[in-house]
């Protein structure tokens, strides 16, 4: 692909160079006739000839500016004069030259770190972020931003990752030590007391509801000849004994609530300290977490996540919004509060910083290189040309009136002398 132009033509700099360019040949045009003009007078006195020594000079200085500053740029009248039209001839070398002068004089890291350091980058940050509607802006951009990269993510691979990063993780947590200090931590709260109750009471509940139902279980594991009236007797001696245990656990003072309790105590204890059972819940947690189906609900809180971010995403008060706003916020008053936390961002956009500079230092320069190589001449001819020619046509006007001054000394000093 072909690099793109050196730029558009400045209208203001072509007008500008237009005008001292007339103005330059102008000056030339009126030295020269000056000259042809005092060279037809007949018998010449003193000032005729101070004034045609001085045009033939101011011709002469003229003419050679003229051609030096057309030499830079085009072949003075055309003609294939050798050393000519410099730029279009050395385009290549100075972009190489133009590439190694910004390797060198920009990109030189101690220049960088220098420049950084002076910069602050953390101090314009906070004044950024300080400025009014800047955090919500910013929260509204980042908010906004969610729901396209949520759907430019591959759900196939995320879930999968999910599921695997999940299912490892709680591969490698032990989980014997964690429940027996929750279970720990339940007991000396006393908070268990209401489970307990709560469960014994649905337990009641459900012994009561279902008290014609031991009544059938009972019948169906006797002998035929034992008569009805016994299982029932047997069905609710049995429903009345577990009525009396569960009301007994009802009682925190009764033997078999103590009882109860001293038994998760112990649960909890072998949790946190015996081997054997440790080892006996973390092979019924990988046996759980191998489970296939286990595996596929892992994988599908990718998409609960996904959906929920989505939704809340998309309204103004939700609460990654409002999460986003208050980091924001937070991180602004870090920023403002702590030097030390401003000096690390400002080491670390510093570091960051020479880490792209230095490994693309070279290739920058060569990509400069590159660029202006495969520039149009011409048209790098006229860009340049407009940027400095209008300075270079004062250079011929200057020419033009030294070489006038010269040419009247030397005439004065020749005649002096004479």
């Amino acid at each position: 692909m072909k690099p793109p132009s050196p730029g558009i033509a400045d209208p203001d700099s072509r007008r500008l160079l237009r005008r001292n360019r007339a103005l330059a040949t102008g000056l030339l045009l009126l030295m020269a006739t000056l000259f042809l003009g005092t060279t037809l007078v007949p018998a010449p006195g003193f000032w005729w000839q101070l004034l045609h020594a001085t045009a033939e000079a101011a011709v002469v200085g003229a003419l050679a500016d003229w051609f030096a500053v057309t030499a830079l740029f085009r072949h003075p009248l055309g003609l294939p004069i050798p050393h000519t039209a410099i730029v279009p001839r050395s385009k290549d070398r100075i972009g190489e030259g133009l590439g190694a002068f910004v390797e060198r004089n920009f990109l030189d890291p101690d220049l960088v770190a220098a420049r950084l350091r002076a910069a602050e980058p953390s101090r314009r940050l906070l004044v950024w972020l300080r400025a009014p509607g800047v955090a919500a802006m910013l929260a509204d951009r980042i908010t906004a931003a969610l729901p396209a990269l949520a759907r430019s993510a591959g759900d196939d691979e995320l879930r999968q990752w999910l599921g695997t990063a999940l299912g490892d993780r709680l591969r490698g947590v032990a989980v014997a030590p964690l429940l027996g200090r929750v279970l720990e931590a339940v007991l000396q709260s006393g908070q268990h007391q209401g489970v307990v109750e709560r469960l014994v009471a649905a337990a009641l509940d459900y012994v009561e509801r279902n008290e014609g139902r031991f009544q059938m279980l009972v019948g169906e594991r006797t002998s035929w000849w034992v008569p009805r009236a016994v299982d029932r007797r047997v069905a609710q001696a049995v429903s009345s004994g577990l009525r009396e245990l569960l009301a007994d656990l009802l009682d925190p003072a009764s033997l078999p609530r103590i009882r109860l309790e001293m038994a998760v105590e112990e649960l909890a204890r072998d949790l946190r300290e015996d081997p054997d059972t440790r080892a006996r819940v973390e092979a019924a947690k990988l046996g759980v977490l191998d489970h296939p189906e286990i595996q596929a609900w892992l994988g599908t809180l990718w998409d609960s996540l996904r959906d929920a971010a989505l939704r809340d995403a998309t309204d103004p008060e939700g609460r990654i919004r409002a999460g986003v706003t208050a980091a924001l916020r937070a991180s602004t008053r870090a920023l403002a509060e702590d030097p030390a936390l401003r000096r690390r961002l400002d080491h670390a956009v510093e570091a960051a910083a020479l880490r792209l500079v230095v490994p693309w230092r070279r290739a920058i320069g060569r990509f400069i290189a590159d660029v202006v190589r495969g520039w149009d001449a011409r048209t790098v001819t006229e860009r340049l040309e407009e940027a400095v020619g209008s300075d270079l046509q004062y250079v011929r006007i200057s020419g033009t009136c030294v070489a006038a001054l010269v040419g009247a000394a030397l005439f004065l000093v020749t005649w002096a002398l004479g």
